[in-house]
């Protein structure tokens, strides 16, 4: 621990209000600093054995958290706002970080590594995540096609994926069919607002990840119109745990992206669009 004569250096006892900043302490071996986690807090799985739980994603409990007496609190998005304000006038200090796409997934892994005091360490863990996203890339050169990708994050109303799936969709050797929606930065703008749209771009494959909510292929079948849908048509419907993809971290960008890849990969190796084109 750097310590000048005024204090600590860097913040000492840190509380996650979401995983993927405790799962890039963790990889930083910083895990350490950590006092509180989020409830949803699946990686690493040692930290659910290691750390207090004191948040949910939309509530906390302050008391809990004053408790800890942190030097520093990490939350996401607008979502977390509320929170946030509260924990500011309760005298702690926040920071809300707000990425949205792979890029600034990878800026955010560097921030935090610097605001404790390592930044070596961050650049090295980008490099790693960088090394692993180009393999990907890499490897989807090989695919006589893209397949077409519709991502459902949530089913009531159907949202699809937000910039960094549609990203990693791309990477990974596809074409996301709402890249366009993808740019919004709110839940609100990625509402597909006419299941019939999803008929008209005939998406070969669907990724779902119902935050959390177990994914339900046969009412994704039963949706009115949706037989017509290649997807559907040839059972090439498949979920992805929202830990790995939903997960605006390192997980997105080594499980997340590996997953996707796999599905497409296999998609292709059984005839994927050849049996499409042929009209079966």
């Amino acid at each position: 621990m750097l310590v000048s004569r005024f204090g600590p250096r860097y913040p000492e006892r840190i509380v996650c209000l979401t995983e993927e900043t405790t799962e890039t302490l963790y990889l930083l071996g910083e895990e350490r600093r950590i006092v509180g986690i989020s409830g949803y807090t699946v990686r690493p799985p040692r930290a659910r054995r290691e750390k207090p739980r004191v948040s949910a994603f939309l509530s906390a409990r302050i008391d809990k958290i004053l408790e800890l007496e942190p030097d520093l609190v990490l939350g996401f998005s607008d979502l977390q706002a509320d929170i946030a304000r509260d924990l500011a006038k309760a005298g702690l200090n926040i920071m809300i970080f707000n990425q949205r796409s792979v890029g600034e997934i990878l800026s955010m892994i560097q921030v935090l590594a610097s605001l404790v005091g390592t930044p070596e360490k961050g650049a090295a863990l980008v490099e790693r995540l960088e090394t692993g996203l180009g393999e990907v890339s890499e490897a989807a050169k090989g695919f006589a096609t893209r397949p077409r990708v519709y991502f459902e994050e949530w089913d009531e109303p159907m949202i699809s994926g937000i910039r960094w799936v549609s990203e990693l969709i791309e990477i990974a050797g596809g074409e996301d069919i709402f890249s366009e929606l993808s740019q919004s930065r709110a839940a609100s703008g990625r509402v597909v607002s006419n299941p019939s749209l999803v008929i008209q771009r005939k998406p070969d494959v669907m990724l779902a990840s119902w935050c959390g909510k177990k994914f339900r292929p046969e009412r994704v079948a039963a949706r009115p119109g949706w037989q017509e849908v290649p997807a559907v048509r040839d059972q090439q419907l498949f979920e992805i745990k929202s830990a790995e993809i939903l997960q605006p971290g390192p997980a997105a960008l080594t499980d997340g992206v590996r997953r996707i890849h796999s599905i497409l990969r296999d998609f292709l190796s059984r005839g994927g669009r050849t049996r499409r084109s042929a009209g079966a």
